[in-house]
């Protein structure tokens, strides 16, 4: 591997990991994001880390405060209902477009997707909440499945910037609706297979709203 792969590459993980790690909320919110520390931890450079911490502030993760540095962007009730306001948006928008293109094989996707995000639901509505990220990472699987279709690769690449930040207020407020949110994800998979966008669209909204509702009504983003 020649020099500039082998930077590429080292500078693709530690950006990939700095990012996996805030969305999931292994870096708290408002946590300084110190550049000789993260070299050490991530395996790249300063100069690189200023790179991946500037993409990251494009993205809405990171916050670049000038001579200060860097720190994880704060979470706020408000940002909230902005994110979930923003993820409601695009998904409605895409999934009509979605479900009229959809064919075989993306009903199969998705109904593969739906029966691994049950399966983690089930395990932990009897109590084993030790897969919390794989849950979430199979929540969000399924609902990228459901708007694949769309035909837009700007509409799915924006959704999927706007739903990292929706994850990452879910896992910050450590969100589990139990059983309504499970019946949900269920409804939605039904609506798939029925081509019924109009109940799908009032699913959702109904699935968002109340996991904001949830979020707020317990104080978890104070």
């Amino acid at each position: 591997m020649s020099i500039e792969l082998l930077a590429t590459s080292i500078a693709d993980r530690a950006y990939d990991r700095i990012r996996a790690d805030i969305v999931f909320g292994r870096l708290k919110p408002g946590t300084r994001l110190g550049l000789d520390r993260l070299a050490k931890e991530y395996g790249a450079s300063v100069s690189t880390l200023r790179e991946i911490l500037s993409r990251l502030s494009s993205e809405g993760l990171v916050l670049a405060e000038g001579q200060r540095g860097f720190r994880v962007t704060p979470v706020s009730p408000a940002g909230f209902q902005d994110v979930a306001a923003m993820r409601l948006l695009l998904e409605t928008y895409a999934l009509p477009l979605s479900f009229a293109a959809g064919d075989l094989e993306w009903e199969s996707r998705v109904v593969a997707a739906h029966y691994k995000l049950a399966v983690m639901e089930r395990r932990m509505l009897g109590g084993d909440h030790e897969g919390t990220e794989l849950w979430k990472r199979y929540d969000r699987e399924f609902h990228q499945s459901l708007i694949e279709a769309c035909g837009s690769q700007t509409l799915l690449d924006l959704y999927g910037g706007v739903f990292d930040q929706y994850l990452r207020y879910q896992m910050v407020a450590v969100v589990f609706r139990g059983q309504i949110a499970a019946e949900e994800h269920k409804a939605l998979l039904d609506c798939a297979l029925e081509r019924n966008s109009e109940r799908a669209c009032a699913v959702l909204t109904r699935h968002v709203d109340g996991c904001v509702s949830y979020s707020l009504d317990n104080g978890a983003l104070q």
